[in-house]
């Protein structure tokens, strides 16, 4: 087979998407295969879908259409579906979409080349009667129950062969801890696209992290859907060939003194055997399991980030209940008040649905209040929407009319600005560090058009170029610096303050007049 044919691979959803795109790509980068940034040129076009979100899903739809359309003249383009939509909707989704070619579940990336390499070696006349060998998913086999099984998952093969080059990274990383979710929170299909919990070794994720800094990474952020629920039992650990394996996760209820390493604990070993990594984030954290001990060690470790991500989701107690949440508003407000007792320079975001079924004003009313003396730094804020799968598309009516949805979203949008903007207002003044993402929008728009009246900066075009970047509590900053300046920590002294970000110059560069 010629491995010079090209990719182009777009990703919708979440944070762990993107790592899954990144590890598919090393994977096939190391196979020979070229990526592209234009679909329409390229010989296998693939979208690393997700399913959490309607809006999310009718984006796939769309491209799946548009590229039904260019098959039509280009027959040797191969479609390929992976992730979440490929698991939730299963092979059925080929007799629904025929210009599909081949699907690929999040539980089975490890896969994927073969899947491509199988269709880009059949002719045009075999490939609809072989669709169907090309589908790779978890079925009715990815709830795993046991630690010889996790064993067997060779998805632990696409963390172990990622690429470290400098090159891909730019200074930050994601590093996976745990894959999947035991929560079955009744919204939300994770635990039936993702699978059962499975936590990696620990010795396994601190090497990962050495060789990342070691290529040049500064940020590196730990990923998982309930993350601090991460505990690996050396009591029960498998080895292969003298490598340890992941194992699936137990109870529920986590406790510092299980046998073995807990979150905090592998927090505490990546900062401690990492000196030279500079920022360690984790995301995302289920507010019923989170212990002391881990706002302990984030207080006496000072590179790891003061930023947490907490989703509540609601502020009505029997809301919750239908959520499947395991908590009450009190206990969330109990871990908030634990939180800013322990580590007061902590930022908090979290995210909230509106209109679940069957939620009055009442239940919007104690939301907004929540969303008023919480002081989230940001909050993605959703309007329900019933995920065919979950227990609430199965046993609950849809009754909150679209209008009511809209209306509660846009009130709840407007308090968190209103949050937001007297959060970034007490930094004015200050220097604060920086990790430097990216050329902002503006300057990127500013610099791919001749239109004089787009600017760069926030007040006028006088600067350089407006670069964008994050504080250690996940604060967005926009500056005038340069684009050398990706993938590096810088201080910025801030300036001026807005809902979504703050603006500033460089610390000790000249004052423009």
């Amino acid at each position: 087979m010629d491995r010079s044919a090209t990719i182009y691979l777009e990703t919708f959803g979440c944070q762990m998407n993107v790592l899954d795109s990144q590890l598919v790509e090393s994977q096939l980068r190391g196979l020979g295969y070229r990526f592209i940034d234009d679909w329409r040129a390229a010989d296998v076009v693939l979208y690393n879908t997700c399913s959490v979100r309607d809006h999310a899903e009718h984006k796939v739809y769309s491209r799946i259409g548009e590229v039904g359309q260019h098959k039509r003249r280009n027959e040797d383009t191969v479609l390929g579906v992976v992730g979440c939509m490929a698991e939730r909707e299963g092979a059925a989704m080929l007799a629904r979409y025929p210009q599909i070619d081949l699907l690929c579940g999040p539980g089975e990336l490890d896969k994927l080349p073969l899947l491509i390499d199988n269709m880009l070696r059949t002719d045009l006349a075999r490939r609809t009667r072989r669709r169907r060998e090309n589908v790779a998913l978890q079925g009715n086999t990815h709830r795993r129950s046991g630690t010889l099984a996790a064993a067997e998952d060779r998805l632990e093969m696409v963390d172990l062969a990622r690429s470290f080059s400098p090159d891909e990274h730019h200074g930050s990383a994601y590093v996976r801890i745990t894959r999947g979710c035991n929560k079955f929170c009744s919204y939300c299909v994770v635990p039936q696209t993702r699978g059962a919990e499975v936590h990696r070794p620990p010795d396994t994720i601190v090497d990962e992290c050495r060789q990342l800094v070691e290529a040049g990474v500064v940020e590196i952020t730990l990923l998982g859907q309930t993350v601090n629920h991460y505990h690996f039992d050396d009591t029960a650990a498998v080895s292969v060939d003298g490598v340890r394996q992941p194992q699936v996760g137990g109870s529920a209820i986590r406790s510092p003194n299980l046998p073995g390493t807990s979150f905090a604990e592998l927090l505490a070993r990546i900062h401690d055997e990492v000196p030279d990594l500079q920022r360690l984030r984790f995301v995302t954290s289920f507010p019923r399991d989170f212990g002391d001990d881990i706002l302990e060690t984030i207080r006496t470790r000072p590179r790891i980030c003061r930023y947490l991500h907490l989703p509540v989701q609601s502020a009505s107690n029997r809301i919750l209940r239908l959520m499947n949440r395991g908590y009450t508003v009190e206990q969330y407000e109990d871990l908030l008040v634990r939180i800013r007792r322990t580590l007061p320079d902590a930022e908090i975001a979290s995210d909230l649905i509106c209109g679940f079924p069957s939620e009055t004003e009442e239940d919007h009313a104690a939301t907004r209040d929540l969303l008023r003396r919480s002081g989230f730094k940001n909050c993605f804020i959703f309007k329900y929407s019933p995920r065919p799968g979950t227990s609430a598309h199965e046993k609950m009516e849809d009754d909150v009319p679209e209008a009511v949805k809209r209306r509660r979203n846009n009130e709840l949008l407007e308090i968190q600005n209103g949050v937001s903007r007297a959060i970034h207002e007490r930094y004015v003044g200050r220097t604060v560090p920086v990790f430097v993402e990216s050329v902002s929008r503006r300057a990127e728009k500013s610099r791919n058009t001749a239109d004089p009246s787009v600017t760069v900066g926030w007040e006028s075009a006088q600067s350089t170029t407006q670069m964008c970047g994050r504080t250690g509590g996940d604060l967005i900053v926009m500056f005038d610096g340069e684009p050398g300046q990706i993938g590096s920590i810088v201080d910025v002294q801030i300036e001026q303050a807005a809902p979504l970000a703050l603006f500033g110059q460089l610390a000790g560069a000249p004052v423009v007049p």
